[in-house]
């Protein structure tokens, strides 16, 4: 898949010589980081204890692989790398930071929550540290968070942080939802400047009436889910508010230049994309790789499509995601748009 970054209507990303009224602080992504366990679990190794085979996993979900957290291993560490990668990307250091949002479901303890821990691995010694809980969407509402904590001056530098371990919550006997999920962490910086786009108004919504299509249970403590309503409700809402976000912006599907939705399955990916008539390539996809993180699933994204030569500085990127609740949300943001950025 390839990607024509610069096409269509966008603001610029370069300050003009002309001097002009300012817009005031506008929120912008100025750094990105990933972190994922070491062991990788592949359909072969599900194949062979579960009812299911290779190619109905590929089939239904796109997914070949997916990471799991280790016997003991700490998720608040791994988040804390995934920041901490994305402060070194944005040029900033631990003592900059004003708040550490963590979005998560699946912590650590049950309290404390994972962000104090994060903060602090990280070294963020003077940071606010609150954990979000949204299920799959929660990046997205996090950013939505940070982007207003920053444009109200509230905070200057804001790490917003996906970290999930989804093997914890998962029915590892279940065939329906056992090859679906996986481990793994992302994090972007958030801060202020003289932007044109930056992190434009979110769309965000929720429905509580569904919320037994898809939970996990204080008792139980498994992920169980109606796969074919969810499905339905995932591709219309986000579909839906990634619609709402472009109107707001007064900008065409046609202006978008990547898709970066949350990794749930390829055919929920694929389904929402042609219902907003963005073409295939135009759509970035890693479930294969990843599987369903979570709320981790978008930053983790925009690493590797960053990584893979799909952004670049001033792209245009449509965000949108759907999770247990029912919640979800999509944004426009502008990548790593540079423009007189402030401390």
């Amino acid at each position: 898949m390839s990607t024509s970054v610069g096409a269509g209507k966008r603001p610029t990303t370069v300050a003009p010589a002309v001097a002009r009224k300012p817009r005031g602080v506008r929120a912008g992504i100025f750094g990105v980081g990933a972190a994922v366990p070491d062991r990788v679990v592949r359909n072969a190794e599900l194949e062979a204890r579960l009812d299911t085979s290779e190619d109905w996993i590929v089939r239904r979900t796109g997914i070949c692989e997916r990471r799991r957290l280790a016997a003991g291993q700490s998720l608040s560490q791994l988040g804390a790398r995934a920041a901490r990668s994305a402060l070194r990307d944005a040029g900033r250091c631990a003592e900059d930071v004003d708040h550490v949002i963590v979005s998560t479901i699946t912590a650590d303890r049950l309290t404390p929550g994972l962000a104090p821990e994060v903060a602090r691995l990280l070294g963020a010694h003077r940071a606010g540290a609150v954990d979000l809980n949204a299920a799959c969407a929660g990046f997205v509402y996090a950013l939505d968070h940070a982007a207003a904590l920053v444009e109200s001056g509230r905070a200057s530098v804001v790490v917003v942080c996906g970290a999930e371990a989804m093997s914890r919550i998962t029915d590892h006997e279940d065939r329906g939802t056992a090859v679906l999920f996986g481990d793994g962490a992302g994090a972007i910086v958030v801060a202020g400047g003289e932007l044109e786009l930056g992190c434009a108004r979110f769309v965000l919504g929720a429905d509580g009436a569904h919320g037994d299509l898809l939970y996990a249970d204080r008792d139980e403590r498994v992920i169980r889910m109606e796969g074919r309503e969810v499905y339905r409700h995932a591709v219309r809402r986000m579909a839906d508010a990634t619609a709402e976000a472009l109107r707001h912006e007064r900008l065409d599907v046609e202006d978008i230049d990547l898709f970066v939705a949350h990794q749930a399955n390829a055919r929920i990916l694929e389904a929402t994309a042609a219902e907003l008539g963005l073409p295939r390539e135009k759509v970035f996809l890693n479930v294969e790789r990843m599987a369903n993180t979570s709320s981790a699933s978008i930053p983790l994204a925009l690493a590797q499509a960053e990584q893979d030569g799909r952004l670049r500085p001033g792209a245009i990127v449509a965000l949108a995601a759907f999770g247990a609740g029912f919640v979800w949300g999509a944004g426009i943001v502008s990548w790593k748009e540079r423009a007189d950025v402030f401390a």
